[in-house]
C-alpha cells in the first residue's frame, strides 16, 4: 500500500499540496481554522464540512459519506460493527458494578483547557464511567477541581500519546483532587477519542481499562 501523503491538518492545511492531488471533493471534520476555510472556499473544489456532536451524529455522517461514495452498504456495515462493539464494551463495564461511579475528566487540550468532544462523554458512561465535565468546552484549573474527578484522561489533539500526565499532576490547583492523589493520570492516543468514526471503538476499551484498571487486568487472565 502506498503511504499517504501528509498534506497537514484542518489548523495548518497544505492546500496547493492537497489541489496537487486534483481532488474532485474535499471532506473534513470541523472545527477548522477560519483562514483554512476562507482559502479552500476560494478553490474550484466542492467542500463538504461535517461537525458530529454525538455517536448518533457519527452514524448519520457515516451513512452521508457512504452516499457520497456510493458504498451504502458498507456504511451500513460499519456502523452495525461499531455498535456490536460497543454493546460488548458496555456489558463488560456493566459487570463490574463500581458505585458510585468513577468520576472522570477527558481532556483534548491544556492551553486553553478545553475538555474532549461531546462524544467522549457518551464513551465514559459506556466505559461504567461518569463524566463530570460537560464535552468540548472551555475549562479552568478551578473548575475541574471543583469536579473532583478520580480519574484523569489526557488525550491532547495531534499529539498521539505524548500527553504529559506528570504535568497535570504537578498542578497546584489539583493537589487536592482523588485522581492526583491516587495518581491516576491517563494518557490515551488522542485520535482514538478525537476521531469520528471507528477508532473511537479502540478508545472505549482503552477508557475502559482506565476507568477500571483492576478489574480489566483480571479479565484479561
Amino acid at each position: 500500500m502506498r503511504a499517504r501523503p501528509q498534506v497537514g491538518d484542518c489548523w495548518k492545511l497544505n492546500l496547493d499540496e492537497v489541489m496537487r492531488l486534483n481532488p474532485t471533493m474535499l471532506i473534513g471534520s470541523v472545527p477548522f481554522s477560519p483562514e483554512v476555510i476562507s482559502r479552500i472556499l476560494d478553490r474550484p473544489v466542492r467542500f463538504l464540512a461535517i461537525n458530529p456532536r454525538s455517536l448518533a451524529d457519527i452514524e448519520e455522517d457515516i451513512l452521508l459519506l457512504g452516499h457520497v461514495v456510493s458504498r451504502l452498504q458498507s456504511a451500513q456495515n460499519l456502523i452495525r460493527e461499531m455498535r456490536r462493539a460497543f454493546g460488548s464494551i458496555a456489558r463488560r463495564a456493566q459487570a463490574f458494578r463500581k458505585q458510585p461511579k468513577p468520576r472522570v475528566y477527558c481532556e483534548a487540550w491544556p492551553n486553553p483547557r478545553i475538555s474532549s468532544p461531546p462524544w467522549a462523554t457518551e464513551l465514559i458512561e459506556l466505559a461504567g464511567g461518569r463524566s463530570v465535565i460537560p464535552g468540548g468546552a472551555r475549562m479552568t484549573d478551578e473548575q475541574v477541581a471543583l469536579a473532583k474527578p478520580d480519574v484523569i484522561v489526557l488525550a491532547w489533539a495531534a499529539t498521539g500519546d505524548r500527553a504529559s500526565p506528570e504535568q497535570a499532576l504537578r498542578n497546584r490547583l489539583w493537589k487536592d483532587i482523588p485522581a492526583v492523589k491516587t495518581g491516576r493520570g491517563i494518557v490515551i492516543r488522542d485520535e482514538l477519542l478525537n476521531t469520528p468514526g471507528p477508532p473511537l471503538v479502540e478508545g472505549a476499551l482503552a477508557l475502559l481499562r482506565a476507568i477500571h484498571p483492576e478489574r480489566a487486568r483480571e479479565q484479561k487472565r
